[in-house]
């Protein structure tokens, strides 16, 4: 019988999976994936597709079975346990933040997982929700290796001035350096610009990977040279309830005003970004649906913070011959896009404007002197890849 690998992607209201089969000892084909989204919410679903597309579950989750990640863990096992048969060979996970010594995936045991616990901090939204899956499978299946896979590995090559803060050595020593993020996803797609567009992967490519949590990425020779995230996720571009880059000075004089410091993490986690600008929600269909001034300047903070963090990694990447846009927003925005392109056009950026509302693969026009391209993320199939490679060693 075939072996069959798990990926587990937790994050902070959504629990996503894949699992593959094995074919040989070193090839995967995927079997079928879902997500448990909502967690938390009114109106939590289950769904499930099939290699071929075919809907395995679309269900309506009672809130009081999801109203969690722990409880959303055991719906999914439980279901997972229904339609395998036994254990698989391996489970990957994405870790958001590997801190400073994690340069790439690593076999999670009991040390290792001590020592991703101390970084919860640095995510906060994330990473015990990373790992809680870690523990649960670990006593569903005690001898099953499991994996982690980082986030911030894919940018460790960074040099140092584009990875320092200009603060005391001793604080760089203790870890305080400018890590980056969404490094599975920037993994993943290129990967997919070397297997598609050879010519374009070996140039000067930036990533915008648009979503709840957002980033940008710049590579050359599909490398990672500079992101905008740093230190933690907060960093960088405006998020649905992050606030992207914002001076320091704002976080002490909450703190000389009597907040906590627990008060302003969830101020800066969840109640700012769009949210916080808007006074409506953090979703950008919901502020583009508004006839709202406030949901307006949203939108419009969005796409002008984007496009001047776009234009600012061509710095480290000496130019720019491709944008990719992925993520939530970036595949499925061609508004959010649009506006971007705009405010870009002076770097000679023009999109075929059918092409961007079909959500085309490429979107730049004809004439454009920069190519631009909507590619689908899927962290999940690298998360699978570096399991194998770990167990196969």
């Amino acid at each position: 019988m075939t072996d069959i690998l798990l990926v587990v992607n937790a994050g902070s209201s959504s629990l996503k999976f894949q699992v593959y089969r094995l074919p040989t000892a070193t090839s995967l084909a995927f079997a079928y994936g879902g997500q448990i989204s909502g967690i938390g919410g009114l109106e939590p679903t289950f769904r499930v597709k099939a290699e071929n597309g075919a809907i395995l579950v679309d269900d309506a989750v009672p809130s009081i079975d999801a109203a969690d990640l722990r409880l959303a863990q055991d719906l999914l096992l439980s279901w997972l346990r229904r339609k395998i048969d036994r254990a698989p060979i391996a489970v990957g996970h994405r870790i958001v933040h590997g801190g400073p010594r994690y340069a790439q995936s690593v076999i999670l045991d009991d040390e290792v997982l001590g020592e991703l616990e101390t970084l919860a901090p640095l995510a906060p939204l994330h990473q015990h929700n990373n790992l809680a899956p870690v523990r649960v499978i670990r006593a569903l299946w005690p001898h099953v290796r499991q994996v982690a896979c980082f986030d911030t590995a894919f940018h460790k090559g960074h040099s140092q001035v584009v990875q320092r803060f200009a603060i005391p050595q001793y604080l760089h020593e203790q870890g305080i350096r400018r890590y980056g993020f969404h490094g599975l996803s920037y993994d993943y797609i290129a990967q997919r610009l070397r297997h598609d567009w050879p010519e374009v992967a070996r140039g000067r490519v930036i990533v915008a990977h648009l979503g709840a949590g957002a980033s940008a990425c710049a590579m050359i020779d599909g490398r990672s040279v500079d992101s905008t995230m740093g230190f933690t996720a907060l960093d960088g571009l405006p998020m649905s309830t992050r606030p992207g880059r914002l001076d320091p000075g704002v976080v002490l004089w909450m703190l000389k005003q009597g907040y906590t410091p627990e008060q302003v993490q969830h101020l800066l986690y969840n109640e700012s970004g769009l949210k916080g600008l808007s006074g409506l929600s953090g979703d950008i269909r919901d502020l583009l649906a508004s006839a709202s001034g406030a949901a307006k300047l949203a939108v419009d903070y969005f796409i002008y913070r984007v496009a001047e963090s776009l234009a600012g990694l061509c710095v480290a990447s000496r130019g720019l011959d491709a944008l990719v846009f992925t993520a939530g927003i970036g595949e499925n925005s061609p508004v959010i896009r649009a506006g971007i392109c705009e405010q870009l056009s002076w770097m000679g950026i023009t999109i075929d404007a059918a092409s961007n509302v079909a959500d085309a693969c490429c979107i730049s026009a004809s004439n454009s002197a920069i190519a631009v391209y909507v590619l689908a993320t899927n962290e999940e199939v690298v998360i699978a890849r570096q399991t194998l490679d770990r167990i196969t060693e």
